[in-house]
């Protein structure tokens, strides 16, 4: 087991790389400790959770609401928790984003960690601090930016994760590539999704190595003033498709991503959408999809990265530089029109 610590505005945050969850017990005092995972984590891991204090919730997007945060927090009071008890949420984005949003208002903030049990969370959901839940359509438009404590690393919790996670994942760790990372970008490129899941080793310097760019990123801005603008590139056409459509994380995501490399295309002269494309692909992502522009820019248009009338929209300049560019929100509709007209050509 490996670690790393990353120091941050106000906090440090310990990173232990290839733990694993029988050891939890050695970095926090299990008295003191609730655990909060799903069923479907519960029930494939269930030995792994014998002698904890758990919360159990139903698994889903759907659950990352008040109702369920307002539920947790009934069974922490009847559980007698206090100012010195350790929440540590045990799953993917929905688990990690909802177990640190509650930690961060019970009590006006207790401590808490997380042990990503998806890859998209080990890549980003469980890293930089952005906790929140969902209101109606509009994702994470309530939360905090606090850090946990600690993050876990147990590659094995991967054995049980379905392909399509596994793709799921992958949309993150091109999306790291194709802002801050060529060489990571000519890595990906060079494999394919069967491969890198397949290899167990490369699979960990892939995982590690977006836990070091991530960290970085966040490290550097931590309130998204500047630098981790570039981290939301696809996710806002991304969010508004998932939103609307039965859609994974990912799969929205790696849409958004080649909407941004096309209209990187139009408006910087971006030579390689083809190959972002192609690569995205290559993980069993989505790359093209038709959509209501209409009840997709309802949603976009209340995204957090709109400012006033303009929106701070994430393109490419080349692979590994992206760049936060203002459009004119009253502009995006038409800059999709073109771009559906472009992917259906006899429509």
């Amino acid at each position: 087991m490996k670690k790393k610590t990353f120091r941050f505005s106000s906090s440090a945050v310990d990173i232990y790389l290839g733990a694993s969850l029988s050891k939890l017990g050695t970095i926090v005092d299990k008295k003191k400790t609730i655990l909060v995972t799903d069923e479907n984590i519960f029930k494939a891991h269930k030995p792994k959770f014998r002698n904890w204090n758990v919360i159990t919730l139903k698994p889903g997007e759907e659950y990352k609401i008040q109702p369920t945060a307002d539920a947790i927090i009934e069974q922490l009071i009847a559980m007698e928790a206090d100012r010195q008890s350790v929440l540590v949420g045990i799953g993917g984005g929905v688990i990690t984003d909802i177990t640190g949003y509650v930690a961060s208002i019970f009590m006006r903030g207790i401590a808490f960690g997380f042990v990503p049990t998806s890859l998209l969370a080990m890549v980003d959901a469980s890293i930089g601090g952005k906790n929140g839940i969902d209101v109606g359509e509009y994702k994470n438009m309530v939360g905090v930016i606090r850090q946990p404590s600690f993050l876990f690393y147990d590659y094995s919790l991967l054995k049980t994760l379905p392909k399509k996670e596994w793709s799921n994942g992958f949309a993150e760790i091109i999306k790291h590539a194709c802002i801050l990372d060529r060489s990571l970008f000519t890595l990906l490129e060079a494999q394919d999704l069967g491969k890198v899941i397949k290899n167990k080793k490369l699979l960990s310097t892939i995982i590690e190595r977006n836990v070091q760019i991530k960290s970085g990123v966040v490290k550097k801005d931590e309130f998204e003033k500047g630098d981790r603008k570039l981290l939301n590139f696809g996710h806002t056409l991304g969010h508004a498709l998932e939103t609307q459509y039965e859609l994974t994380h990912g799969q929205a995501v790696s849409l958004g991503m080649v909407f941004a490399s096309w209209l990187s295309a139009q408006l910087n002269g971006f030579k390689d959408a083809a190959r972002v494309e192609q690569v995205l692909a290559n993980y069993g992502l989505p790359t093209r999809a038709d959509f209501d522009v209409d009840k997709v820019f309802k949603i976009l248009k209340m995204d957090k990265k709109r400012v006033s009338k303009t929106m701070n929209y994430v393109l490419l300049e080349k692979l590994g530089k992206g760049k936060v560019q203002s459009l004119p929100v009253e502009e995006i509709p038409a800059y999709l029109q073109r771009y559906l007209s472009f992917i259906n050509p006899k429509k």
